[in-house]
């Protein structure tokens, strides 16, 4: 009880002394002053003033999000008590309430924060790409919604309220912005009445801008943006009780937006993980760490097909890799990439609103329909390889020598020619990633360059429709009643390759030494049967040339589908004149059903095929332990729960409200993309669903005459089901575990005079993990010292031989050296950044051998195992868990508050001038659950300032403005990525200083 009084004790101090920017009471802000107009909210889907809420919301009507420069979600984020945002690493974002944020990685997550669209809510959208434009206001609920909203929301809502049609007067705006980075901005509306009972509004923006950041590649600035949006509506009154809403939007964006700002690593010199686990520098990773370096490595050559075919390695795994000795700018925005990215975006929607009032009750009833696409390309690597060194094209040049033999011409030229097509001293060409996996080898060039190539592309493509009712009651007594159902149809497909040139130098080499061995058997058989040499030759020369395909690694969603209803209701009861109670209760059921696979080097296609769909086999035999990963994996999972509230709330005085209440949240569980069972039992098909059971008190007053609006609330979760994904066999794998949040929250206005306006919040957040053990992908060793961490050459994962007896480090070392001597390999080296070793081994051989066998991954070897069952007892798994019961919650920083200030002078000739300033401060957080040093995101604070000279009657403004002030590179979120890409960390930032001036008027 203690730690709690001093939580509110110095919450309450923090806020009251530092001011912040949010919109929060009932006091309306124009970009020229404050008035007294009540801002009203549909928070409890119904027409409120937001001090009569009993629930912790935070509005911004148009002015507000002018006045303090909100341009989009990310802005929106920064005003806001215990609310954070970060771009993701998927061309998704992350946006967490209180702790809760989208830790769950796949199409099958549900998003934690309900996000909707005057009132429609939507799965997939790019409201986080756009800019906002026409708003009415922005409702931003915080906590679990468990009855009135969406399908259900764990963190709270996003509602964004679109300006309509006024049927009364014709009124158009326009203004245009211009700033540095040579950007331009747009927007505008028209308003015009059609009649007494009909009108219409259209409404756009347009913006384009340079990069924000520098390509000393080629010298070019990449991160730009080419976006419009333009979206109409159509209000219809055919009677006076009776309204009709019709829009429609559409968005597009086509630039070279960086999906990813920077790209960290402690470059690991062995190449067991690629990148240390104890720094973030500006380094590269060692590209020996790579699955595409791996499978073109001489090592994996000579083991996996012959060690005659060695030479054709393209590097050593113990010698200089693809980025040795490359520098990485330390400047966030500047970067060295071969390969520029690439962002298209677009977005529509139609929805229409149907609100009757039947006089004691009133029926509104909204639905629509909307499509979504994106596809981002970006460098993989962040890096620029050099050119290909001497080791590299002694291999190229002997792989020619293969294709030029003619005893294996026939089998390698076709390859050789798609990946070399101007011969061994010319360029090297890399896959397209496209659906039909052809590559080089179908004819589908990404591109030619004389380096190593590698890149990812990210796309997604949804629709998705719904439908809801509403009724509401408004009778004179003291009960009152919500009625409502929502049915949601959501169908989504989408892939995530990523191509890099040593893969298709791997399929290439594979595919003839594959050709190569058929052709000796061939012959061997028909000798053997008696055979011609005529027939012999005829047989050898129907063997077609073929590669490993497809060459390119893709998490491939080819269909997702949600469908999802839920029936709702609440009742209100006026205990006495000033004392209410709410009960709510909602049944909610969800639907859904994945069909996915991941292929990569998984059959053989003959070379010029264009489409190697039909060699992988797209039927679903129903047994998800089938070996291999090239036929599609279904999963249906089905969800349903009850949750509801209920809030007791007393308006002790007109001007005062207090309420306490519970809320049950809910978070449907998912599907996770399909893994080899072989290698990963340990993986479940589906993740459970998260349920929130939320306590919260709080107040809302207005003081002094309306010149101050302080309001505050007290919450407490407990958090079941925590959904937390991580990443293994390079997909994101989700599990569940529980968690307990609870905190403060502080907003006020302050206005003492019509001149002044000062606006704060302030917030405090604790959680705490509640149990869990769970393995650390970037030290797999899990901090023991008797562990040896393995770099697998089976598939570029991380596996970690741990004793079963404690500190029998001497064993494993001998266990993993043993194994590796007998197949030509180094034995284990001390690992940077770790306490113990690592090699580079195949873990499928080390768990053979734990498991009192390793005849079964090679006969040869069946006479050590003796010799290996003298040095110990191991366990061959994923890595060594770790224990973060405690630990905090990712996203969620413990201090957030912001502070703003406007002042307005009035000239004698009808015009003002208006000066503001704002300034939001996020406390340190953590990127994952293990709380490590390398996870912490440092403490950052943007400020930004605006002076603006409004004309006599509002008609017109100039203004200018600086965002970023202090040009605050500041980390916003981070992604480590899989072992197999080396686990480097892809950070995202704040968008620097920007700066410049508008005009604009209103008529």
């Amino acid at each position: 009880m203690k730690k709690v009084e001093l939580l509110i004790a110095t919450a309450l101090g923090a806020g009251l002394v530092t001011p912040a920017v949010g919109q929060t009471g009932d006091t309306a802000q124009s970009a020229g002053r404050t008035s007294n107009a009540p801002i009203i909210v549909t928070a409890q889907r119904q027409s409120q003033t937001l001090n009569e809420v009993p629930i912790a919301v935070s509005a911004f009507n148009a002015e507000a999000l002018e006045s303090q420069q909100i341009e989009n979600v990310s802005d929106l984020m920064l005003t806001l008590p215990n609310v954070t945002f970060s771009k993701g690493n998927f061309t998704g974002s992350s946006l967490a309430i209180r702790g809760v944020g989208n830790l769950c990685v796949g199409f099958s997550c549900d998003s934690a924060l309900g996000i909707h669209i005057n009132g429609m809510p939507v799965l997939s959208t790019n409201l986080f790409e756009t800019e906002y434009f026409d708003i009415e206001r922005i409702e931003v609920l915080r906590g679990p919604q468990g009855t009135l909203f969406g399908r259900n929301a764990t963190s709270g809502v996003l509602n964004t309220i679109t300006a309509r049609p006024d049927l009364s007067d014709f009124a158009a705006s326009g203004e245009i912005e211009y700033g540095n980075y040579n950007s331009i901005r747009a927007e505008g509306m028209v308003n015009v009445p059609l009649s007494d009972w009909a009108g219409i509004r259209v409404a756009g923006f347009y913006l384009n801008r340079d990069g924000y950041t520098t390509n000393l590649f080629d010298g070019s600035d990449i991160d730009g943006r080419d976006m419009y949006g333009i979206r109409g509506s159509l209000r219809l009154e055919p009677g006076p009780d009776t309204t009709i809403d019709i829009s429609g939007y559409f968005f597009e964006e086509d630039d070279d937006r960086s999906r990813i700002q920077k790209q960290l690593c402690a470059r690991d010199p062995t190449g067991v993980l690629g990148c240390a686990p104890n720094a973030l520098r500006a380094e590269p990773v060692n590209g020996n760490a790579t699955l595409a370096s791996i499978f073109a490595a001489q090592e994996f050559l000579a083991i996996a097909v012959s060690p005659a075919f060695a030479p054709l390695g393209l590097t050593s795994l113990f010698g200089p890799d693809t980025y040795s000795g490359v520098v990485v700018p330390e400047d966030v925005r500047t970067v060295n990439i071969d390969f520029a990215p690439t962002y298209f975006a677009d977005e529509w929607y139609v929805q229409a609103r149907l609100e009757h009032d039947f006089g004691p009750v009133a029926l509104s009833i909204n639905g629509g329909w909307q499509e979504r696409s994106i596809d981002s390309r970006s460098d993989y690597n962040l890096t620029a390889a050099p050119a290909f060194d001497l080791t590299a094209r002694t291999a190229i040049a002997t792989y020619a020598g293969f294709a030029a033999n003619p005893g294996t011409a026939q089998f390698f030229a076709p390859s050789f020619n798609a990946l070399f097509p101007g011969g061994p001293g010319g360029t090297a060409c890399v896959s397209d990633a496209t659906i039909s996996y052809a590559g080089v080898f179908g004819g589908d060039v990404g591109g030619c360059a004389n380096n190593s190539t590698e890149f990812d592309r990210s796309t997604s493509d949804s629709r998705q429709w719904s439908i809801e009712a509403i009724l509401t009651s408004d009778f004179d007594g003291p009960f009152n009643f919500l009625l409502g159902g929502i049915y949601f149809d959501h169908t989504q497909r989408g892939d995530y390759f990523v191509n890099a040139f040593g893969l298709d130098y791997a399929a290439g080499v594979l595919g003839g030494a594959t050709g190569a061995g058929t052709a000796a058997a061939t012959v061997a058989a028909l000798t053997a049967a008696g055979a011609t040499p005529a027939q012999i030759a005829a047989a050898v020369a129907a063997i077609p040339a073929t590669y490993q395909g497809p060459s390119m690694f893709n998490s491939e969603t080819d269909r997702f589908t949600l469908e999802s209803y839920g029936l709702f209701g609440e009742v209100y009861v006026d205990i006495t004149d000033n004392l209410r109670l709410t009960a709510g209760a909602r049944y909610s059921n969800d639907s859904k059903f994945i069909r996915a696979r991941s292929a990569l080097l998984s059959t053989q296609v003959p070379v010029g095929t264009a489409d190697v769909n039909t060699f992988l086999g797209t039927v679903f035999d129903g047994d998800p332990s089938t070996p291999g990963q090239q036929i599609y994996r279904e999963e249906t999972a089905s969800f349903d729960e009850v949750t509801g509230r209920i809030v007791l709330d007393w308006q002790w005085s007109p001007d005062n409200l207090l309420y306490a209440s519970w809320s049950r949240g809910y978070k449907s569980g998912g599907l996770n993309p399909p893994v080899d069972p072989t290698q990963f039992p340990s993986v479940p098909n589906t993740f459970e669903p998260e349920i929130i059971n939320a306590f919260e008190i709080g107040s809302k007053n207005t003081l002094a005459g309306g010149a101050v609006q302080l309001n505050a609330s007290l919450f407490y979760y407990d958090y079941g089901g925590l959904q937390l994904s991580r990443i293994l066999a390079r997909t994101s794998i989700n599990t569940n575990t529980d968690a307990e949040v609870y905190g403060l929250e502080l907003e006020a206005i302050v206005s003492p005079d019509p001149a002044w306006m000062f606006n704060f919040s302030a917030s405090v957040l604790e959680t705490s993990i509640s149990s869990l053990s769970v393995i650390d992908t970037r030290d797999p060793s899990g901090g023991r010292s008797d562990t040896v961490i393995i770099k697998s050459l089976d598939n570029a994962s991380n596996c970690a031989v741990i004793p079963q007896t404690a500190g029998n480090a001497v064993g494993a070392n001998s266990f993993v050296g043993t194994i590796n001597g007998a197949l030509g390999l180094p034995g284990p080296v001390p690992v940077p950044g770790t306490s113990t070793t690592g090699a580079y081994a195949f873990c499928s051989a080390l768990s053979a051998a734990a498991a009192g066998n390793i005849g079964l991954f090679n006969p040869a070897l069946a006479a050590l195992q003796p010799l290996l069952n003298s040095f110990g007892a191991f366990s061959v798994a994923e890595g060594a868990e770790v224990d973060v019961t405690g630990n905090n919650l990712p996203q969620a920083p413990n201090w957030k508050w912001s502070v703003g200030g406007q002042y307005t002078h009035d000239f004698n000739n009808g015009m003002n001038l208006v000066l503001r300033g704002d300034y939001a401060f996020t406390g340190g957080q953590y990127s994952r659950v293990f709380n490590s040093p390398i996870d912490r995101i440092a403490p950052y604070g943007i400020a930004n300032a605006q002076v603006r000279l409004n004309g006599a009657d509002d008609r017109w403004y100039i203004r200018a403005f600086v965002q970023n002030i202090f040009d605050n590179n500041a980390t916003t979120g981070q992604y480590v990525t899989d072992p197999s890409s080396g686990l480097f960390t892809n950070i995202f930032t704040l968008e620097p200083r920007r700066y410049g001036i508008a005009a604009g008027f209103n008529f």
